[in-house]
């Protein structure tokens, strides 16, 4: 049993719930345990990864955002710089489940959130446990 961390972005409540609801339920089905952390957008993601790894209390992590584009070039680096910032913690060996939406609409949000549906929250759970699986394969 490995503990996960769920941090989310908790920017849109009902979103965010179906994400966290869909990621939580498919580490507790493998039999992990989960703790959440919110911060403030997602940008703060990759940081509050990086030092709860540095904790040495999580074995893997799932980012949970929605990122919704608006008028401003803001979205561009919002959904960018997050996802760069995920990649490069996992490319340094981390387990992470990216699960941070980036659409065009709430409606979009909503499909992709809601785990009687696309259930992304999930998916991106499931993602970090296949990395923490490859991860203890190669013995890393």
């Amino acid at each position: 049993m490995a503990k996960f961390l769920i941090v989310e972005a908790r920017f849109y409540d009902h979103l965010n719930d179906m994400l966290v609801e869909g990621a939580r339920a498919a580490l507790k089905a493998a039999g992990h345990k989960v703790d959440v952390l919110t911060v403030p957008g997602a940008l703060e993601i990759p940081g509050a990864i990086s030092l709860a790894e540095a904790s040495g209390e999580y074995e893997g992590y799932v980012a949970i955002g929605v990122v919704i584009r608006g008028e401003t070039y803001h979205f561009e680096i919002v959904a960018g710089e997050s996802a760069r910032g995920i990649m490069a913690l996992t490319m340094d060996g981390i387990a992470i489940g990216n699960g941070i939406l980036t659409v065009e609409n709430e409606a979009q949000a909503i499909v992709r959130a809601d785990p009687k549906q696309k259930d992304k929250g999930g998916e991106a759970a499931k993602a970090a446990l296949a990395l923490l699986a490859l991860k203890e394969k190669f013995g890393a």
